[in-house]
Formats: C-alpha cells, structure tokens, sequence
C-alpha cells in the first residue's frame, strides 16, 4: 500500500504525461473593427419582414480557419505564422458589414445566423449574404487583400451579385502590419458593399 504523503505527488506525476493544457499561443490575435459605428444610444426598430437581413458569407476553404492565409501563387496557399484571428474570418466580416450598413441609419439591420441567403426565408425584407474570398497576403504584390461576392436577395425573389476587392501596399507578412491593412481593406469593401445596397 502507498503512504498518504506519497499519493498525491505520484498521481501529479502520472497526469503530468497525460494532460496538455493548452498550446504556445500565438503572437497576435487579429479582428475587424468597423471604421465608424452607431452612436451609444441610437437603435432602430421595425418589422423583421422589412429589415436588411446581413447574413454571415460562405468562405473559402484557404478562409475558414482562423489562420491568416498567404497566397504565394495560382496554386500554393501558406499561413502568417504567429498570426490568428479572434473569430472566424466571415463571422467577423459579418459583423463589419452590419456595423457599416447601420451607420448609414436608412433602414433597421440585423444580423442572420444563416448562411446561405436562399435558406433565409421569404420575407420582404432584404437579405445581404455572399461568399467571402480572400481575407490575407498576397505575396506576388505584397498587398492585403479583402475580396467578396456579394449577393442581394429580396423578398421579391430578385437576386443581384457584384465582386468586391480593396487592397492595400506594401505590407510586411507579419500581424502588426497586416492586421491594420486587413482592416483598412475590409472597412473599405464594407463601404462598397453599403453603397451597393442603398
């Protein structure tokens, strides 16, 4: 039988080779922030049926994880090291596009946990959706790049797209100077996209 003063220290031992708390985090953790955003104490109100509904994009796969991707050519795709976003990539753009379109203060926007706008009901409102395309470094051109598919569906059944992109040179490959970038380019499709939608 083992002693009591002796039980404890063994069994640390043994979990020690058993449980990983964690990994090295990483050294930067990147997020969107919207350019400009409502005042405190501003809302808005109305029908669901007549609101913008912004849905969260579908992504591509180099997009989906929360590494920054790095587009080295047609064909290779590597990731910032040291580098991750906070949330998923177009979960964030998501929320920047919502933010953007509610400072234009014209109509009452939400935000949809669907995906895909043709899952997004029949109301009369309109939907917001699309497919998020890059959200990283290009390494050809040393630019960040924010490129989206934007998609309109009213309630009418009309559907519209348009293709978006922002970049920004002359970028280091690293999270102080891409995240910045990221965000400029981002903010500046949101604005697009915004105009777009009227």
């Amino acid at each position: 039988m083992i002693p009591k003063r002796l039980l404890v220290p063994l069994l640390t031992l043994a979990l020690t080779g058993c449980v990983n708390i964690g990994s090295k985090p990483p050294g930067t953790l990147l997020s969107l922030t919207a350019d400009a955003a409502p005042a405190v104490g501003t809302g808005a109100s109305g029908k669901l049926s007549d609101a913008l509904v912004v849905l969260e994009p579908e992504a591509d796969a180099a997009v989906t994880v929360l590494r920054v991707p790095v587009q080295i050519d047609d064909a290779q795709i590597a990731y910032v090291k040291g580098t991750m976003w906070v949330e998923r990539p177009s979960r964030q753009f998501q929320h920047l596009l919502a933010e953007t379109l509610r400072t234009r203060g014209q109509r009452l926007v939400v935000e949809g946990g669907i995906k895909r706008a043709d899952d997004a009901g029949t109301g009369s409102g309109l939907r917001l959706g699309g497919r998020l395309l890059m959200l990283g470094f290009d390494a050809r051109t040393r630019n960040a790049v924010v490129r989206f598919d934007g998609l309109k569906l009213t309630g009418g059944g009309k559907i519209e797209t348009k293709r978006f992109e922002a970049r920004v040179p002359g970028v280091k490959p690293d999270g102080a100077s891409l995240g910045p970038a990221l965000n400029e380019a981002a903010n500046k499709v949101a604005g697009e996209v915004a105009d777009w939608v009227g």
